[in-house]
């Protein structure tokens, strides 16, 4: 694998981006913009109404952002003339055929100047309803495909998926792909198809019976869980995730598109560019720590000795843009890569938790009452059955007599939640939901990643030192104290 120079790659590429809203996208837009400003075009695909609802979206949710400041301290007054040569908002759905561009205009004008397709749009929520994530995460993969296909001069469709489509495979998980119906416990008859028909299938009954949205939803939630966990997967989005992938590789076998799939771990804050710590939302383990810093987290489950794979966002972009250095016109590439720190980089929860108490102790959150937060100890528990027992004790002794809080107790060991307050029952959801998680025992191996790596840093030009995307340099204790907790204080609960 020979890399040339990364920059002189992107200059006048026209590159389509989906999920542009999203956190990664926002990254990637960002970095290829400041890294190479005679990049051609970029169209950004934003689920809107219409052009000018694109148009605004573009400006309030994506170059608003903090992220571009040091973009717009570059290009100062210059910044909207540049952008509006180089960046075209697009109304779509993904959801649609032809990712739900209506516009006959610039549709064929992308399906003529298009030379890569970047797929980041997804729903992440891990119990999201069953329609909306199948129609986003696996048949929205089939519609980008299919986009791709019509791109006269194409060169690479690449797309973002998640590591996690292993499920709770344990061991070393290799960068290998997935077959139509394959699945992770066995079991046969796995049809995405048929899965449409069940869930318009439950629709037809659940209207039929005049059921509210409300139960609407709540119906459909649970549906893609069990179906998910019929198959061996632990939730409805790595499961359509992973039926995403299938869809690719099967139309892929059929028309061998240059296709690459990135599978991300759990994605941090930027470790370096375009400045350390941004990040946005309250992501996965970050829950865990705002909670603590609050002072109102007083337990963890979970395996202090577990590993956690993280992997900082801006390393992530910096390998999909590799990836698109290495495969781009490549017309039988099928590559995989885990972008990740498991394997060459790991870290423990017993290392975060103890992060989390350096940080918060030094700088401690400042409650509503202008008050600093003391945190101190948190009791870990091993397991959920023990986890259930600690939250009946904690929220049931207060308020019932003894019998009434064995009989809660009861209900909880079993899974129910009928005598608890919404919150309670909120949190004891994610724990089930995460659950899988803070048990992990798998390590996910990076060896293509890791070939690529060492051909960008094998490459004569001094520009790759910009894309840098090795998590062996990370001092996790440095990057969590200093950076990421840091930036989530700042950027996120400000």
């Amino acid at each position: 694998m020979e890399l040339g120079s990364f920059v002189q790659f992107l200059e006048n590429r026209t590159i389509v981006v989906t999920g542009a809203t999203g956190f990664l996208a926002k990254i990637f837009v960002e970095k290829i913009l400041r890294a190479q400003p005679n990049v051609k075009k970029l169209y950004l695909l934003l689920r809107a109404p219409d052009s000018k609802s694109a148009l605004q979206r573009l400006n309030t949710e994506i170059l608003a952002k903090e992220l571009f400041r040091v973009l717009k301290e570059r290009l100062g007054s210059d910044l909207y003339t540049h952008l509006s040569k180089r960046v075209t908002p697009v109304a779509g759905d993904i959801t649609q055929k032809n990712m739900g561009v209506k516009d006959l205009t610039i549709l064929e004008e992308m399906w003529r100047e298009v030379d890569i397709v970047v797929n980041i749009a997804a729903t992440t929520n891990f119990d999201e309803r069953y329609d909306i994530s199948l129609a986003l995460n696996t048949f929205g993969a089939e519609h980008v495909y299919n986009f791709a296909l019509k791109c006269s001069n194409i060169k690479l469709l690449l797309h973002v998926s998640t590591a996690y489509v292993c499920g709770e495979k344990t061991g070393l998980i290799m960068e290998d792909p997935y077959k139509m119906g394959e699945t992770l416990n066995g079991e046969g008859g796995l049809d995405i198809k048929k899965e449409k028909q069940i869930i318009e299938d439950a629709l037809s009954e659940l209207n039929h019976d005049n059921a509210s949205n409300e139960i609407i939803t709540l119906a459909l939630k649970e549906l893609g869980i069990q179906r998910a966990r019929h198959y061996g997967w632990p939730n409805t989005y790595v499961f359509t995730k992973a039926m995403g992938e299938m869809l690719m590789g099967e139309m892929n076998e059929k028309r061998q598109l240059p296709l690459v799939i990135i599978r991300p771990t759990i994605i941090t804050s930027t470790y370096k560019e375009p400045f350390p710590g941004w990040v946005e939302g309250i992501r996965t383990v970050d829950s865990i720590a705002v909670g603590y810093g609050k002072g109102k987290l007083t337990c963890f489950l979970g395996d202090p000795e577990s590993n956690i794979d993280l992997i900082p966002a801006d390393m992530v972009v910096n390998t999909m843009i590799a990836a698109m250095v290495a495969h781009s016109n490549e017309p039988d590439c099928r590559v995989i890569y885990h972008v990740g720190s498991s394997f060459s980089n790991p870290v423990k929860y017993s290392q975060i938790k103890d992060y989390g108490r350096f940080y918060f102790t030094r700088t401690p959150w400042i409650n509503k009452d202008g008050k600093a937060v003391k945190v101190g100890d948190v009791t870990v528990l091993s397991s959920m059955p023990s986890f259930r027992r600690y939250m009946a004790i904690r929220y049931l002794l207060p308020l019932k007599g003894l019998q009434l809080v064995n009989m809660g107790l009861c209900q909880l060991l079993q899974g129910k939640y009928v005598d608890l307050s919404r919150k309670v029952k909120y949190v004891l959801r994610m724990v089930e939901l995460y659950e899988p998680y803070l048990f992990f025992k798998g390590v996910f191996d990076d060896i293509n990643t890791e070939k690529l790596r060492k051909a960008a840093e094998e490459s004569s030009d001094a520009d790759t030192d910009a894309f840098y995307f090795d998590p062996k340099c990370i001092d996790w204790e440095d990057y969590f104290v200093n950076t990421h907790l840091a930036g989530l204080v700042k950027y996120v609960l400000k």
